[in-house]
């Protein structure tokens, strides 16, 4: 009975200790790895995703997917090509949303 009492107490004590919270995943999740360096022509590119910087991803991410294969490539976002692909959509985009529509 003496052994019972004890191991109650025990798991009475463990289960009211409780355990400090801690963040399960400290690893950051950033969907570009390795960052291209090359120079890419924009006529080849099919879509540009710009990914902003978030509390899991430290960085800007820019991900070019091709053309011709399909392929993903992530691109330095601090790049001046990268930088003039991108203002070069902005205003595109801004050109569009400033068109009266049609009924």
């Amino acid at each position: 009975m003496n052994q019972r009492a004890v191991l109650i107490f025990c798991l009475i004590l463990l289960t009211l200790n409780g355990t400090k919270g801690i963040p399960l995943n400290r690893t950051t999740r950033c969907s570009c790895i390795n960052i291209s360096h090359q120079p890419v022509n924009p006529k080849s590119l099919e879509k540009i995703e710009v990914i902003p910087k978030s509390s899991s991803c430290p960085s800007l991410e820019v991900i070019a997917t091709m053309k011709n294969n399909g392929e993903k490539i992530c691109l330095n976002p601090e790049s001046k090509m990268v930088k003039n692909i991108l203002k070069a959509l902005n205003k595109k985009r801004s050109k569009k949303s400033q068109t009266p529509r049609e009924a």
